[in-house]
């Protein structure tokens, strides 16, 4: 049974985080009808003890969370890139090593597992920023698309829906050829790139958008025919931008313009795209992204973990810009705690409280960031909306003793990914009192697929 179809299936959530005119709000008892096509058929909140028949979700209901930003072989790296000091370059040569180590079946299994975690965590859906296209030395495959194909698979058999971002990468830096490490990421040009991405189809459980991996990666004449086939497609659009000083250095001695005007005189900003990281801005820049309304994605614990610094996140969104989360370098694969490190940064750079309601972060990691992947029709727990779902336990360590009509608070500042009890995607439940329904063991499945990496 593939993700998006499912058994006429009839939940009962104990609490049950629901949209309402007013804002969000924790009902009881709320019976969740979900039809044949995987769909929300019908929301009955305060419906009374759970019924014969219906699955039993103990806990605190809340959508299904969306990781925005993915680069699954970076999970690979974990543990391994905290040996000693360095920078966000020295992390990239080790990135690189892991990187050159894959094929198509060797990232099916690591992809497999890394969603597996990410189901566990309580994902439902993953913004794949995949650029690993070919074979290592840039020799093509059978099939030009096998690693990505392999993605997509991965996600199927993990269970849960995947956008994969299809990414354009030409060059090392402004004016530079691609080096030895990155020649697996390259087509030659914008135009091969896009004729290659153009082979790649939407199935029920995925979706296909494109991105601009950085200005520093895609030449600015270049920059137009990637925006233009995602607009041709009304595709997601996603785009690394200002994540580190040095890059806007070397756009201002090439261009004379930061990353930001440079997309935006290219054509790439706006309400499809993404801008990951946002880091290092300007208030002209800042502009730009707003009056554009481009969608911005934090990652918060990536960003903490590679020195990146703190972006301007609230900023951004009191300026019109919708917020979305990321796990990223899967340093951490916690929603939640990406949630919660939005507002906590907010609070070192400020030293003030109260930044965000919980209620706005738990929907930039839900509708938000379902709309940013080209998903609008998941992240509510409402008629007809995709009935993909995440239970967080009320009874553990973490948040026994909370209040359940505090829903997002719990959600936010309490609970982890440990406390995740129960996923529920396209009706099907793929996590059940804490285990992967269709990957069992996926920290042996992890274990395997890191450990058979050979990494010079």
């Amino acid at each position: 049974m593939s993700v998006g179809t499912s058994a006429a299936t009839t939940y009962w959530a104990e609490h049950a985080w629901l949209p309402h005119v007013n804002g969000p709000v924790v009902e009881p008892d709320v019976l969740v009808r979900v039809a044949a096509d995987g769909r929300i058929a019908e929301v009955l909140p305060d419906s009374g003890p759970c019924p014969d028949g219906a699955v039993r979700l103990r806990g605190l209901t809340v959508p299904g969370q969306a990781n925005a930003h993915s680069h699954a072989f970076h999970r690979a790296l974990r543990s391994t890139v905290q040996v000693g000091s360095g920078t966000f370059w020295t992390w990239r040569d080790t990135m690189y090593r892991f990187a050159g180590a894959l094929d198509p079946d060797s990232y099916l299994a690591l992809a497999t597992a890394v969603y597996a975690e990410m189901a566990l965590a309580g994902i439902t859906a993953v913004g794949e920023f995949h650029y690993l296209h070919h074979a290592p030395g840039g020799a093509r495959y059978a099939d030009p698309n096998a690693m990505g194909e392999a993605l997509i698979e991965a996600a199927a058999r993990a269970g849960i829906r995947i956008t994969l971002l299809d990414t354009c990468y030409l060059s090392s830096g402004f004016g530079a050829d691609l080096t030895k490490p990155q020649l697996r990421f390259g087509d030659g040009t914008a135009e091969a790139w896009a004729e290659r991405a153009a082979a790649l189809t939407p199935r029920p459980h995925a979706r296909i958008g494109a991105a601009v991996h950085s200005v520093r990666a895609v030449p600015a004449d270049q920059l137009s025919t990637v925006a233009h086939w995602a607009s041709m497609r009304k595709a997601p659009l996603h785009v690394h931008l200002s994540e580190q000083t040095a890059e806007n250095d070397a756009c201002l001695a090439a261009h004379g313009v930061t990353p930001t005007r440079l997309l935006a005189d290219h054509g790439v900003l706006g309400p499809r795209t993404s801008a990951v990281h946002a880091t290092h801005l300007t208030e002209e820049d800042i502009k730009l992204l707003s009056d554009s309304s481009t969608v911005i994605c934090m990652c918060p614990t990536t960003e903490r973990d590679l020195a990146d610094g703190i972006g301007p996140a609230r900023t951004l969104a009191s300026a019109g810009c919708p917020v979305t989360l990321g796990s990223d370098s899967h340093a951490v694969i916690d929603p939640f705690e990406e949630a919660r490190a939005l507002e906590l940064n907010e609070r070192l750079r400020t030293r003030t409280r109260g930044h965000w309601t919980a209620n706005a972060l738990l929907r930039a990691g839900t509708e938000d960031g379902h709309a940013s992947l080209g998903w609008p029709e998941a992240g509510r727990i409402e008629a007809g909306a995709l009935a993909d779902f995440t239970v967080l336990a009320l009874d553990s360590v973490r948040t026994a003793g909370s209040v359940p009509r505090l829903g997002a608070e719990i959600a936010v500042f309490a609970a982890s990914a440990a406390d995740v009890r129960d996923v529920v995607v396209g009706g099907r439940r793929i996590v059940a009192d804490g285990v992967h329904t269709l990957v069992p063991d996926a920290g042996a499945a992890l274990q395997t697929a890191v450990s058979s990496l050979k990494v010079s």
